[in-house]
């Protein structure tokens, strides 16, 4: 059986990851492609629960290498138990964040060092790496606006504090963030596309689709 194709949304918060990361799955079911959609930090049970330690809780509760081992805990059983088994059984995975958000956040906002996150990636992912990450880019206020409204909206439907852990922290940590995900693309152009995420939803999507179509067409069944 063909090997599945592995894509991956990544961005700061506020980008509409999730959106388009829907939005995405059903175009491509809509041209007959199995698709699974899962999220990182999380996508099976095990790392569920890691990911609520998280990204709940005060600002400072971890070190950058504590948060960064949990992290890799939760993607170690996320790849044994959902990422792997659905590429090899000839899958499309759409992930919303994978490694890349690692060496961003961790390595970049929180200033760990993109190599140290690298070095634990070999040890952890190995040589799985996404076909296609689309870089979902926006200027740090607008995304954290953006995430503002969110948590607000998400309020007014339900009890509970929807403003998570990584988007009370400071805006110079995102913009060291957001410097981190244009750097990787930078440096991997064979791999990485930058979205520009300002725009509607609508054209948000079709500059997606219009790199999906171009990079993987020939994948599609």
């Amino acid at each position: 059986m063909t090997q599945g194709i592995f894509i991956t949304l990544e961005g700061g918060e506020g980008t509409g990851k999730t959106t388009q990361q829907s939005l995405l799955a059903d175009a491509l079911r809509a041209k007959g492609v199995e698709v699974v959609t899962t999220r990182e930090p999380g996508g099976s049970p095990g790392a569920e629960d890691i990911r609520r330690l998280l990204v709940e809780g005060e600002v400072g509760r971890w070190t950058p290498m504590s948060e960064t081992l949990l992290l890799f805990a939760a993607r170690n059983d996320h790849l044994a138990r959902t990422i792997l088994p659905a590429l090899e059984k000839g899958e499309w995975v759409v992930c919303d964040r994978f490694s890349d958000s690692t060496i961003a956040y961790q390595g970049g906002g929180m200033e760990l060092g993109a190599g140290v996150v690298r070095e634990l990636s070999k040890l952890v992912v190995g040589e799985t790496a996404p076909d296609l990450t689309l870089i979902l880019d926006l200027p740090v206020e607008t995304g954290l606006q953006r995430a503002q409204t969110r948590a607000t909206e998400e309020n007014a439907k339900e009890a509970g504090n929807h403003i998570q852990r990584y988007e009370r922290m400071d805006q110079a940590f995102h913009e060291r963030m957001r410097g981190c995900f244009l750097e990787i693309a930078a440096q991997e152009p064979g791999r990485c596309v930058i979205i520009d995420a300002a725009g509607e939803v609508e054209t948000v999507h079709e500059a997606i689709m219009a790199a999906v179509l171009e990079r993987l067409e020939t994948r599609i069944p």
